[in-house]
């Protein structure tokens, strides 16, 4: 079935844009992505036998509605040539820039994901992979866009295809449209997908709609004429519109076992005011006059949903005893109320040019929250079970003494509320009052709490305990900073004390031996960018002291160094790795091996999704990736590799006379190619880092095996960094 909907016309949308924009130059190079598409699409069609480039343009004029800038919309426009056309990165950025570019790369990217899944832990990835490679919250706005059309014109495709598609957008975008606020087109996209998958439930709601249509519109009409009058009575200029459900919500409404006749707030008004005063006031009129229903009044103003929406929500016994659902907002409320984020497109004002990624960064915030989908669960079932729980209300709002409303995932203890304050009072606290009285920092927040934390000017900083006991991956972070701060810090002091005590040793004067010559050679030869970087080596062994002090004294070399120095000036190649690793229902996106971990084929491996660089692979035992779950996916070596990769294993000996020459002799017969040696000072034994080639992880174990033969060596493993 075919819903008609009004042609939409390269006219219709640049009137439409002009309509907010006044930007004469915007709408030329609008005309020219026009023209662009137009060609490159030209003579092919859809399945509905429109020509292809109505698709891109409906999808433009889709954005218009929620004022979307003048990149987004070209963007649009465009969005498709790139996969289906002979266009090239290249030709784009010559004729419309990077920004433009970038955006239609990022829609490509999604647009390549191969959605398939029914279970609850896929369809969370697919969530995650969405977000992780969109750096820049336009592109999936474009997505959204992209979607709504296609699902407008659904009715061309096969009954199976539909309930594919319907089901996809139920459960992988709608929730996204819905974290970013984006209520007018996730309401039509609920409506569509209802339509698909349950088309018997759907239109028997219509049928019930349609039947109680006159009578539910004449209320409502008598309501709007009385609270309109009302609030002008009191002096409030106002708006007031009685307000559809849309056919979802019923629908989710009846699947709890209600009426259709039990569900009251099918007659529901909006009532728009100017400013937040009058909202509270308006309110208080209304509930003077029509008697509200207890604890169905709701405060989105003093307390914004987590996707900044604001309004205000009460129940009233309206005329004749009709319950009235009825909203009460500001107009500026009411523009974040239907499209989110996407409300906060900024223009080019007086030759001041402000993307909507910059200036908004703080409100962005909440998106970036949507990579975490709520960034505490440990595994995917622990993931899934919040995601059934409805993830997006799982908030509370908490308050700083001076009144002050903190948004905390649920769960969320006093470290995580210090952190959102500021760095520096988590850095600094000592303890917490909730309530007038002390907790531990482990007690979990409630809604309403107020939450006062003690500081101490002299605190050394918090514990490493702490990242653990924290909820929010933002307090986690800073943690981790300021452990990484004072790491760096005290790595520099040692490495500087040990070269010291090295020159000491040696009797060369410190001063005598740090000349401006000195440092630059020493800097050039170890490949350092600054003295700080040098110390830093040497303070976590990563360069011996007397290969430093070797440089500028030119001693003798050994057998044993002349083969260390060749080894480390060689560089550590990883191998390009296409088609060496599968991600399951991806194709074409980029992979890379972690160096933390050097995984090998042969070795049990899992993905990490980076942000705007594809997936980074580690080893299953990586540290490095333990707290990282949220961004986690499933990946697999090929069967079939015929190249090397690189690993690291650490050799630690208690002598080093031929330790070397013994070592590299131990590849000649087999398949293992040594690529790189670090020297590494420990104690009174000797450690040696070495980079070796391998095709299996098979090979670095028999290697591993062989070397431990060598009579003066104690140990050798794998390392991860």
């Amino acid at each position: 079935m075919n819903n008609k909907r009004e042609m939409v016309t390269f006219e219709k949308l640049r009137d439409k844009f002009l309509s907010y924009s006044k930007d004469e130059h915007e709408t030329e190079i609008i005309t020219k992505a026009y023209l662009y598409a137009y060609e490159k699409h030209f003579g092919v069609k859809r399945l509905t036998e429109e020509d292809y480039v109505d698709h891109p343009l409906n999808v433009a004029y889709i954005l218009t509605g929620i004022y979307a800038d003048n990149a987004t919309i070209c963007a649009a426009l465009l969005h498709d040539v790139l996969e289906d056309c002979d266009a090239s990165e290249e030709e784009l950025i010559e004729k419309f820039g990077p920004e433009i570019n970038s955006l239609v790369v990022g829609v490509t990217k999604i647009n390549k994901l191969n959605f398939t899944g029914e279970n609850e832990a896929m369809i969370a990835n697919h969530r995650k992979i969405i977000v992780g490679l969109s750096e820049d919250v336009r592109v999936i706005i474009i997505k959204l866009a992209d979607r709504l059309h296609n699902m407008r014109t659904l009715w061309v495709l096969p009954e199976k295809k539909q309930k594919e598609k319907a089901r996809e957008t139920l459960d992988i975008l709608i929730p996204i449209a819905h974290r970013l606020g984006m209520n007018q087109i996730k309401s039509e996209l609920e409506d569509l997908s209802l339509r698909y998958l349950k088309p018997d439930v759907y239109y028997s709601i219509v049928e019930n709609l349609n039947q109680s249509k006159g009578e539910r519109d004449n209320t409502v009409k008598d309501m709007v004429n009385k609270v309109t009058s009302l609030l002008a009575e009191h002096g409030i200029k106002n708006e007031v519109k009685g307000r559809a459900k849309s056919i979802f919500s019923i629908y989710k409404k009846l699947d709890t076992g209600r009426k259709f006749s039990d569900i009251y707030d099918l007659l529901a008004l909006r009532v728009f005011v100017d400013t937040e005063q009058e909202c509270y006031q308006a309110l208080g009129i209304l509930h003077s006059k029509y008697r509200p229903i207890p604890k169905r009044f709701k405060d989105f103003i003093a307390m914004p949903k987590t996707n900044m929406y604001q309004s205000l929500h009460t129940t009233v016994f309206g005329m004749d005893g009709n319950l009235f659902e009825i909203q009460i907002r500001t107009y500026d409320m009411d523009k974040i109320a239907e499209h989110g984020i996407a409300s906060h497109w900024s223009y080019k004002e007086k030759g001041k040019n402000h993307s909507m990624q910059s200036t908004m960064e703080q409100k962005l915030q909440f998106f970036r929250s949507i990579i975490e989908l709520k960034n505490t669960e440990s595994d995917d079932e622990e993931f899934v079970d919040s995601v059934k729980e409805d993830v997006f209300k799982n908030t509370i709002y908490v308050f700083s003494p001076k009144g002050d409303v903190i948004e905390l995932p649920k769960g969320s203890n006093p470290i995580d509320f210090a952190y959102r304050v500021h760095t520096e009072v988590g850095d600094k606290m000592v303890g917490a009052i909730v309530n007038g009285s002390i907790v531990a920092l482990d007690y979990q927040l409630k809604d309403d709490d107020i939450i006062k934390i003690n500081v101490n000017k002299n605190s050394t900083g918090p514990s490493k305990e702490w990242i653990n006991m924290a909820k929010t991956v933002q307090a986690k972070n800073k943690i981790k900073a300021f452990f990484n701060r004072n790491d760096k810090v005290s790595n520099i002091k040692r490495g500087e004390e040990l070269i010291a005590k090295e020159l000491r040793k040696r009797k060369i004067s410190f001063n005598d031996f740090f000349t401006p010559d000195n440092v630059n050679k020493i800097l050039e030869e170890l490949k350092c960018t600054n003295i700080e970087e040098l110390y830093i080596n040497i303070g976590i062994n990563k360069v011996p002291t007397n290969q430093l002090i070797n440089i500028i004294t030119n001693d003798n070399e050994s057998k044993e160094e002349i083969i260390l120095k060749k080894a480390q000036t060689r560089e550590v190649t990883t191998p390009v790795i296409k088609n060496d690793i599968v991600v399951e229902g991806i194709d074409d996106i980029k992979v890379n091996v972690a160096s933390c971990c050097k995984p090998i084929p042969g070795d049990r491996i899992v993905g990490y999704i980076t942000k705007g660089y594809g997936i980074t692979v580690h080893r299953m035992v990586c540290p490095n990736i333990s707290d990282l779950d949220e961004r986690i996916i499933e990946v697999r070596w090929n069967e079939i590799i015929d190249k090397k990769y690189p690993t690291s294993i650490l050799v630690e000996a208690t002598n080093i006379e031929n330790l070397l020459l013994n070592i590299i002799a131990k590849t000649a017969n087999s398949s293992v190619v040594v690529q790189n040696i670090n020297a590494i000072t420990k104690n009174n034994n000797y450690l040696y880092e070495i980079v070796v080639l391998v095709e299996h992880k098979e090979n670095i174990i028999k290697f591993m095996d062989e070397i431990k033969l060598i009579p003066s060596v104690v140990a050798v493993e794998r390392i991860i960094k």
